[in-house]
């Protein structure tokens, strides 16, 4: 959420900003503009009206101890006027504040000046490239026709306990989908990651806290009894552990990490692009999240950028990262790099990772700030990064190490699943 003075201060440099988003914001920009003038307008005369009252009350004690109760008790009733009229006040400031706030969830992020313009995926930009894409024999298959095959992935009894979009791993493929989720914890944790297990559901200040409301409230799964949403990515409740903290600067950077199911109603359209594990209604993901000063944020965002790298090098699968074109950018991000798997065997690129800087968009939603050695307090800056998803993980290995004899498991991996091949 973007801080009221900052718009204040430079609705023209955030208007212009927003352009690159392809999202006139101006008149939005306008209307917080001008309910921030009445809300501060309000909040002087209310000020003035409670300190008139507390003037009252200690002249009416005097008067009391003078023996005057007749000229207190005008004052009284006085005192009473201003009573109503500061509610009055009150509830007119909230209003203000409501409207403000409202305005703000329906203005984005602003981005980063390294984002590049553009309308659609079609426009962003290949930033990194890297592994040979392997020759695959003949009669290849597609990841769902593999699944079938080795009987390691049942989509229809998925279908069948609930819906589609909700597959059934089963013998070798559950513990390959174990396996992929224990490396990728692993991994993270022996790169400085602290591990969490947290709720699979969230409040609604939850929800608003990260940006997912309202911006996202119709691809969220809604509990509605509760009022509770289940989580479309760890990093919900990840960086909700950390709203309406005051964090000492010294104790930053903090980086964590979890692993969650995740849970997502987008139908999206049918084709082969979406089939299989290609798009999901629930899934499993390994996320990383941390929480930076803001000098210091665009270095961690190089650094988690490399990590997702080396991960994907480990598992030997080739790959790409893009940098997000502005009209591709994600609503609460700054800078966003995806990184993409290629599938020889669909002969396309899986989205399997996204990284992003959120600056102080997120923090200004979760309250969340930091204190430095001076005293100083700031909005910290929250980042996180997908290490990574799994469903298009496991296409993409499905896809790429398979052999006519069936399909080899990373060498990385082995230890963890205990076998070496799928037949």
């Amino acid at each position: 959420m973007l801080l009221v003075s900052q718009i204040r201060d430079q609705i023209d440099v955030i208007s212009d900003a927003l352009q690159k988003r392809n999202f006139d914001a101006r008149e939005l920009l306008v209307q917080v503009v001008e309910a921030d003038k009445n809300r501060r307008a309000t909040q002087t005369v209310l000020d003035q009206t409670l300190a008139e009252a507390n003037s009252l009350a200690k002249e009416i004690g005097m008067l009391y101890k003078k023996g005057e109760p007749k000229k207190a008790n005008i004052l009284k009733e006085k005192t009473s006027q201003l009573k109503v009229k500061s509610k009055a006040l009150q509830e007119d400031l909230n209003s203000h504040s409501e409207a403000i706030q409202n305005l703000l969830y329906q203005i984005p992020n602003i981005p980063n000046e390294q984002v590049p313009a553009g309308n659609s995926e079609e426009d962003n930009e290949e930033v990194f490239k890297e592994g040979a894409v392997p020759k695959l024999h003949q009669e290849a298959l597609p990841h769902w026709e593999l699944a079938k095959k080795y009987d390691i992935i049942d989509f229809e009894l998925g279908n069948k306990i609930t819906g589609a979009g909700f597959p059934v791993y089963k013998g070798k493929g559950a513990r390959l989908q174990r396996a992929l989720i224990n490396y990728f914890l692993d991994f993270n944790t022996a790169a400085g990651y602290k591990e969490f297990q947290v709720p699979h559901l969230v409040n609604e200040a939850s929800g608003f806290g990260t940006g997912q409301l309202p911006d996202k409230e119709g691809q969220m799964y809604h509990v509605t009894e509760d009022n509770l949403y289940l989580i479309p990515t760890a990093e919900v409740p990840v960086t909700n552990m950390f709203r309406g903290e005051l964090l000492n600067t010294r104790d930053l950077p903090i980086c964590t990490t979890s692993y969650t199911p995740c849970f997502r109603r987008e139908a999206g359209s049918y084709g082969a692009h979406v089939r299989g594990l290609n798009r999901l209604h629930q899934f499993d993901k390994v996320e990383i999240v941390r929480i930076e000063h803001p000098d210091h944020s665009y270095a961690a965002l190089e650094g988690m950028v490399e990590h997702v790298k080396n991960l994907l090098r480990e598992l030997q699968l080739p790959f790409r990262i893009l940098k997000l074109c502005g009209g591709d950018l994600g609503f609460t991000s700054a800078l966003t790099f995806d990184f993409e798997v290629f599938s020889t065997a669909q002969n396309r690129w899986l989205e399997i990772s996204s990284v992003s800087n959120f600056e102080t968009f997120q923090a200004n939603r979760l309250k969340l700030r930091l204190k430095d050695e001076s005293g100083a307090k700031f909005l910290a800056h929250t980042l996180n990064g997908s290490s990574l998803a799994l469903p298009r993980v496991m296409a993409g290995i499905l896809e790429n190490y398979q052999t006519p004899e069936g399909i080899r498991i990373p060498k990385v991996l082995i230890p963890y699943t205990g076998f070496d091949y799928i037949s």
